[in-house]
C-alpha cells in the first residue's frame, strides 16, 4: 500500500509540473484576416422581432396560469442583448411580493453549464486535461469497483457529458445540495453503484457534477463557487448571482412552492454548504436580468470571427460547449406546438443539451428542476436568439413552451439563419469555371483544377453532359450569386429560359485551392 501510494504521489507531482501547452499553442496561432464571417442578411431583424413581444407575453402568461406557477419571469436575448423581459405573480405568496426580472430564483440544473465552463477554463490554463482520470484529483475514486474488467477509468470528460456509468439520479440528487464534501467522500468510500461501464451511454448524473465541483476546488485552490464567481460571474456583471440563498436580500429571493391538493405548499430552501461540492450540480440562484448576460456570452461565440477575444473564457471553448459529445436520442415523430411533425436528434454536450431538427435548426439548452423551482434557457446560435424562463413551482416545465416561443419569433419576424458570404477564392474559381463552360475548352491547361480532377472526371463526359444541359436551358442565361457552404465549398444557379442549372464544386486543401470536385445538374425552375 505504501509503495502504491508513493507511486501515486510521484505521478501527481510529475503531472502538476506539466507545461501549460494549451497557452503556448494559443499564443502561436496565426490566422487569415480575409476569412469571411457569416452574417444576417436582414438589417431590420430586431425591429421585426418587436412584433412578437405581445405574443411572447401571452404565451408565457398562459403557460404560468395553466401550470399553477406562483410566479414566472422570462426574457428574450437577441444578438447579445436582453431585448425583452417580463414577470408575473408572486415570489413570496405570504407577503405578496411581486416578481420582477431582478428577482432571484434557484435555477437548479441550469447551474451545470457554469461548472463545465469552469472546467474548460482550467483546461485552457493548462491545469488539467479533459481525458485525465478523475482519480488524479479525487484519490478516493481510485478504489471504485467497475462493472466489468475492461471498463475504462472515469475521466473528467465522462463526468462532463453524463457518461461516467452512474445511474440517472433525479430526484435523489435534488436532496443532496446541503451535503458537505466529507459526506461526499464517505459516500464514494462505500462504493458507487454503476448502471453501465463508463463511456458507453448517456445517463443524467448529478453525482458526476458534484465530483466536478470537487475537481475545480482541488485544481484551482478555491471553493468552486468562489472560482466561478471570480472568473465567470463577476466578469459578466452577474453581481447578485450566487449559490447560497442566505446571501440574497429577502425581498429579491423567490420562495419555492409545490402545487398539491389545489394549493401551494412552500418547499424548504436548502443551503449551499460552504465545504460542499453538490452545489455544482444545481445550487445557483440568478435573475433574468443577470442570466441574460450569460446567454449573451454563449451567443457571442457564434459565428467564429477575428474580433478581440476578451471574454471570461475563450470563444472557441464556449463553442466547444455546444458540440454534441454524447448522443442520447432520436425522436422521429417530434411534434412542434403548431402541430407539424419534425424528427429531432439530441445529445448532451458539456453541461448543456443539444438538439437538431429536420429543418436543420440547432438548439442549445438546459432545464433546471428542484423542489420549489423550474427553469430553462434555450438558444439558437445560427439565428442569434434565445429565451430563458424561471418559475417557483416544483419542476416547472419549460421545454415545450420555450420551443414554441422561439418558433413563434422566427415566424412572426421572418427570421433566417446567418448566411456565409463566398470567400475570395470561391468567387475566383466560380468566375474561372464559367469561362470554361460549357465546352471545357483548354480546361486541362487552365490551372484551375486539382491533380485528381481529370483522372476522376473524363473530359469527354464533362463536355457531353455540360453541353446537353446548357442547350436545354436556352439563351439569356443569368448567373446567380455563389452560395457558400464554407470557405472552400459552395454552389450557384444558372437561370435559363427553360430550365435552371446548379453547379456545385469543392476546393482542395492546397494553396492556392483548386477545384477537386464538380457536379452539374438540372434543377426545377421556381414557380412565379
Amino acid at each position: 500500500m505504501r509503495i502504491v501510494l508513493s507511486v501515486f504521489v510521484i505521478a501527481s507531482i510529475l503531472y502538476s509540473c506539466k507545461p501549460t501547452t494549451n497557452n503556448v499553442i494559443a499564443e502561436a496561432v496565426q490566422f487569415d484576416s480575409s476569412y469571411k464571417t457569416a452574417v444576417f442578411a436582414d438589417a431590420d431583424r430586431k425591429e421585426k422581432i418587436k412584433l412578437a413581444y405581445a405574443v411572447i407575453d401571452s404565451i408565457y402568461k398562459k403557460h404560468a396560469l395553466d401550470n399553477h406557477f406562483p410566479a414566472i419571469s422570462f426574457g428574450l436575448v437577441v444578438d447579445g442583448e436582453l431585448v425583452y423581459k417580463n414577470s408575473y405573480g408572486y415570489t413570496d405568496i405570504a407577503k405578496k411580493t411581486l416578481a420582477s426580472t431582478s428577482s432571484l430564483f434557484r435555477i437548479a440544473s441550469m447551474s451545470k453549464s457554469f461548472t463545465c465552463m469552469a472546467i474548460l477554463k482550467l483546461r485552457d490554463e493548462g491545469k488539467l486535461n479533459l481525458d485525465d482520470p478523475a482519480y488524479l484529483y479525487i484519490p478516493e475514486l481510485k478504489n471504485l469497483k467497475y462493472p466489468t474488467s475492461d471498463a475504462p477509468v472515469i475521466t473528467i470528460r465522462h463526468l462532463m457529458s453524463h457518461s461516467a456509468g452512474f445511474p440517472e439520479d433525479n430526484p435523489w440528487g435534488d436532496r443532496q445540495l446541503a451535503d458537505n464534501d466529507k459526506d461526499l467522500m464517505e459516500f464514494i468510500g462505500k462504493q458507487i453503484t454503476f448502471s453501465n461501464p463508463p463511456g458507453i451511454a448517456y445517463e443524467y448524473s448529478n453525482l458526476g457534477f458534484a465530483l466536478q465541483g470537487k475537481i475545480i476546488t482541488k485544481v484551482s485552490g478555491m471553493r468552486f463557487q468562489d472560482y466561478i464567481k471570480k472568473n465567470i460571474l463577476e466578469p459578466l456583471g452577474m453581481k447578485y448571482t450566487t449559490y447560497e440563498y442566505a446571501d440574497v436580500t429577502p425581498d429579491k429571493l423567490a420562495h419555492g412552492y409545490r402545487w398539491l391538493n389545489n394549493k401551494w405548499n412552500e418547499e424548504e430552501l436548502l443551503h449551499d454548504t460552504p465545504d460542499g461540492s453538490w452545489g455544482a450540480m444545481g445550487s445557483m440562484i440568478s435573475s433574468i436580468d443577470e442570466f441574460g448576460n450569460y446567454m449573451a456570452l454563449h451567443l457571442s461565440a457564434w459565428p467564429p470571427n477575428n474580433a478581440k477575444d476578451d471574454g471570461p473564457i475563450k470563444r472557441s471553448s464556449v463553442r466547444e460547449m455546444h458540440h454534441p459529445w454524447r448522443w442520447n436520442g432520436l425522436n422521429p415523430n417530434f411534434t412542434f406546438s403548431d402541430g407539424r411533425t419534425c424528427a429531432v436528434t439530441s445529445a448532451y454536450t458539456y453541461g448543456l443539451g443539444w438538439m437538431k431538427d429536420c429543418d436543420d435548426k440547432t438548439y442549445i439548452s438546459h432545464s433546471g428542476g428542484l423542489p420549489g423551482f423550474g427553469s430553462q434557457w434555450r438558444i439558437m446560435p445560427e439565428y442569434g436568439i434565445g429565451v430563458v424562463a424561471f418559475a417557483n413551482r416544483t419542476y416547472s416545465p419549460f421545454g415545450t413552451v420555450n420551443l414554441k416561443v422561439l418558433d413563434t419569433i422566427i415566424k412572426i419576424a421572418g427570421l433566417k439563419p446567418r448566411e456565409l458570404p463566398a470567400s475570395k477564392i470561391l468567387e475566383q474559381r466560380k468566375n474561372e469555371l464559367m469561362l470554361i463552360l460549357p465546352d471545357w475548352k483548354d480546361a486541362e491547361k487552365s490551372g484551375v483544377f486539382a491533380e485528381n480532377f481529370f483522372p476522376d472526371n473524363p473530359i469527354d463526359s464533362l463536355k457531353k453532359y455540360s453541353k446537353e444541359l446548357f442547350t436545354k436551358a436556352g439563351k439569356n442565361l443569368v448567373i446567380k450569386e455563389m452560395k457558400a457552404e464554407n470557405q472552400l465549398r459552395g454552389s450557384f444557379i444558372i437561370e435559363g429560359e427553360k430550365i435552371n442549372i446548379e453547379i456545385y464544386f469543392t476546393l482542395s486543401p492546397e494553396n492556392p485551392a483548386m477545384i477537386q470536385e464538380y457536379r452539374i445538374r438540372e434543377v426545377p425552375k421556381k414557380k412565379k
